[in-house]
């Protein structure tokens, strides 16, 4: 018997994929962004929304159409490569980086303040942390239990008191806008959103959210497609509310921390201004329910994956991972996001690219064709970015600098094009693949 979603589940499914998206680096972005491009705000977060959101919506629904797996996605450039480039994305946003993450941003926005930034308050409340991870991952079953139905609903309120509380209690004005938001503000947020990495967690989270609907009894793959591409939409509809909310709070509230140096210095001025005494605590709750719901996602989707190609069960992964990433976490915020910049921008670019392209794949004769170059292409030229926010950025030729749209940090960009265009000329004078004679 094939089984249905009850409008309810659905939008929990959607409410539970929006949780998944939401963590404190999304909170964060939007009200620097919004401080620094003042009255040009929303050319900026026209930009934003772009790769923001587009792309994470993006993501989800080419997922949906292969059956939630970054290994279907992949099948045009082997399974070999396919299943390397898995790998990397899964541990770069799972126990490398963003899973500890999310553990040293809630501790530094929420518990810093209260016990001092010191190792070993990080050391206890990364092991409470985790725990908690660990305790909610081993029971993917009922995801959407627990995240759909209770921890996405507490973080769904909280996000509404604090955009609600930005737009009709503003706690300032806005400054000038910034040199760079002057000159091209479309173009600064359009980077600031490719920032987010949101479209690695969409690659990730995708089997999440196929199998939350799969554990409800759906096994009919157009009603899992169909579910998984509403549970998208109604997440990038959240997104897009949440961030020009955001917005609008990091504008008006420039004059309160005109020298902020990031979103978490406005958040809380802003809470502290707004909500009083409160306003910490208030903070510190917003930002772990934030995190910790996108941790339990990152948990799962790792889990997942890699039982299916090491010889250990889901549930002894589930624990692994959470006690790596703990120990991880307590490298501290700053040494990780030095780490991971770098690994992060390098792996982006082709990910962009398999995404859109996978929406292209009826166009072309051969598929593997176009797929495999132009997704090297991508890879090379984000290398090269990579590079350049590291610590080798000496090491490159000067010409690197004189790409096109280098200071931006996509001069991987105008050669993917290229190549993607020479490739696809190529592919439509060739024709199809020939075919022996004997079959």
């Amino acid at each position: 018997m094939n089984y249905r979603l009850t409008s309810k589940d659905v939008w929990a499914l959607g409410f539970m994929t929006f949780a998944l998206f939401v963590g404190a680096g999304n909170i964060i972005f939007p009200p620097m962004v919004g401080l620094q491009a003042g009255q040009n705000v929303w050319w900026a977060a026209a930009g934003f929304m772009i790769t923001a959101v587009g792309l994470p919506v993006m993501t989800v629904i080419a997922l949906a159409r292969v059956g939630g797996g970054i290994d279907g996605l992949s099948s045009p450039i082997g399974r070999t490569a396919g299943l390397v480039l898995a790998t990397v994305c899964y541990l770069a946003v799972g126990p490398l980086f963003a899973a500890p993450r999310t553990a040293t941003v809630s501790f530094e926005l929420g518990i810093a303040p209260l016990t001092g930034d010191g190792a070993l308050p990080l050391l206890i409340y990364s092991l409470i942390y985790f725990a908690l991870v660990i305790l909610i991952s081993l029971y993917p079953g009922r995801l959407l239990d627990t995240v759909g139905h209770i921890l996405a609903p507490l973080k769904i309120v909280a996000l509404a008191i604090l955009g609600i509380a930005a737009v009709l209690w503003p706690a300032g004005t806005e400054i000038a806008a910034t040199p760079a938001y002057q000159n091209d503000p479309f173009s600064n947020g359009f980077v600031n959103g490719y920032l987010t990495m949101d479209t690695l967690g969409a690659l990730v989270f995708g089997i999440v959210i196929v199998n939350a609907a799969r554990s409800r009894g759906v096994t009919e793959a157009k009603l899992l497609t169909r579910y998984t591409v509403l549970a998208g939409l109604i997440a990038g509809a959240g997104l897009m509310l949440v961030y020009l909310s955001l917005f609008k709070l990091g504008q008006d509230s420039a004059s309160l921390v005109p020298d902020a140096q990031n979103g978490a210095v406005i958040l809380h001025a802003y809470v502290q201004h707004t909500f009083g005494g409160l306003g910490s605590f208030f903070l510190a709750a917003l930002i772990f329910i934030a995190c910790m719901v996108t941790a339990v996602g990152l948990t799962c989707a790792c889990a997942e994956f890699f039982a299916l190609h090491l010889p250990l069960s889901y549930r002894s992964l589930v624990f692994i991972l959470g006690l790596f990433s703990m120990v991880v976490s307590n490298l501290g915020l700053s040494e990780l996001i030095k780490v991971s910049i770098p690994v992060l921008t390098g792996i982006y670019p082709p990910c962009i690219t398999l995404v859109v392209l996978s929406f292209t794949l009826r166009w072309w004769n051969n598929r593997s064709r176009i797929v495999a170059p132009v997704m090297l292409v991508s890879l090379l030229f984000g290398i090269i970015d990579a590079i350049k926010a590291s610590a080798f950025k000496a090491l490159l030729p000067l010409w690197v600098d004189k790409l096109p749209l280098a200071e931006q940090g996509l001069a991987w960009l105008p050669p993917t094009l290229l190549v993607l265009v020479v490739i696809g000329i190529y592919d439509r004078t060739a024709g199809p693949r020939s075919v022996s004679v004997h079959q």
